[in-house]
């Protein structure tokens, strides 16, 4: 077995045996931060690998949220549809916003995207005979399967890990080299033949699919669900996760949100000003640690090379 693999082999076996020790709140909040981190690696799939500014992310979390809360709620159709319902309509509320937004490029596409994210919030937020309006939707009735705490938990952190696993091939296969190089250099690539504009298109779509993941999961284990979840902040919280993490790694997003989501559960409780908080540690990021935790950890302990003789 290679090295490699060992470290996230035992992760694994400490987040699965996690329950039998931590108490109810401590695995509640353990189950936030794996949704959290796929959320953060689906946005780094679009930002960091392929160079796409995705700075309204959290619609497709909320969109996922909302499509499995609707299905269970509002129909008779199994549960596994429900719980698929969500991830099936982020993917294609980002497939329409992509073919709108990806003509443009860079900052453009962000506001574009910020945007368009920002009606469908308004939608959600006023349609109170459909979506609850402010309220949301509390109460979603999940199957019994899950339906226990934890249970909802190794729910949880089994799409979880077949997500990133997932999402770590399709970085690491002919269509994620394509990504960087499009991310490295759009002119040259498209000088080359590489459609820029499909290969940008089936990124969001796939990341769009992703974040809708994390939306449904979220539901499981919270069974509620709120327009608040695809508000521009925190689409800016998950991009700092990123950041914090590392952007150019595949396991940064995992540890920025880790990071953010015990932060924000600890600290947020003796200080109010959460926001301020997030202001501040992006400050640090950018000055300090411009290229996130992971990041200076592979550039700290890289072997360094030795001399010519």
């Amino acid at each position: 077995m290679k090295w490699k693999y060992v470290t996230p082999l035992l992760l694994l076996a400490a987040l699965a045996a996690a329950p039998q020790f931590l108490p109810r709140f401590h695995t509640y909040i353990l189950a936030i931060v794996l949704l959290t981190g796929l959320l953060a690696t689906s946005l780094n799939l679009a930002i960091g690998f392929g160079g796409i500014y995705q700075f309204h992310h959290a619609v497709f979390y909320g969109v996922g949220a909302y499509g499995t809360a609707l299905v269970l709620t509002r129909t008779q159709l199994p549960a596994p549809v429900g719980l698929m319902a969500g991830p099936v309509a982020a993917a294609a509320l980002s497939l329409v916003m992509g073919v709108i937004c990806v003509r443009l490029s860079k900052l453009y596409f962000g506001m574009l995207q910020i945007s368009l994210g920002s009606l469908v919030w308004a939608t959600v937020y006023r349609w109170y005979s459909f979506t609850g309006g402010d309220n949301g939707i509390p109460g979603v009735p999940v199957p019994g399967w899950i339906a226990s705490s934890e249970s909802a938990y190794y729910y949880t952190l089994a799409v979880t890990t077949l997500s990133m696993l997932a999402l770590y091939r399709i970085v690491g296969s002919p269509f994620g080299k394509v990504l960087q190089g499009i991310r490295d250099n759009p002119v040259r690539s498209d000088a080359i033949g590489i459609d820029v504009k499909a290969h940008k298109l089936t990124a969001l779509v796939i990341a769009g699919f992703f974040g809708g993941v994390a939306g449904s999961l979220f539901v499981v284990i919270d069974t509620s669900v709120f327009p608040d979840m695809m508000f521009w902040t925190y689409s800016l919280e998950v991009l700092i996760m990123c950041l914090l993490g590392g952007m150019y790694t595949f396991f940064g997003p995992l540890v920025g949100s880790s990071i953010l989501v015990l932060l924000r559960t600890y600290v947020s409780i003796h200080i109010p000003y959460w926001h301020l908080c997030l202001g501040i540690i992006l400050t640090l990021v950018i000055v300090f640690l411009p290229e996130g935790v992971l990041g200076y950890a592979a550039r700290r302990f890289r072997p360094k090379e030795g001399r010519l003789a």
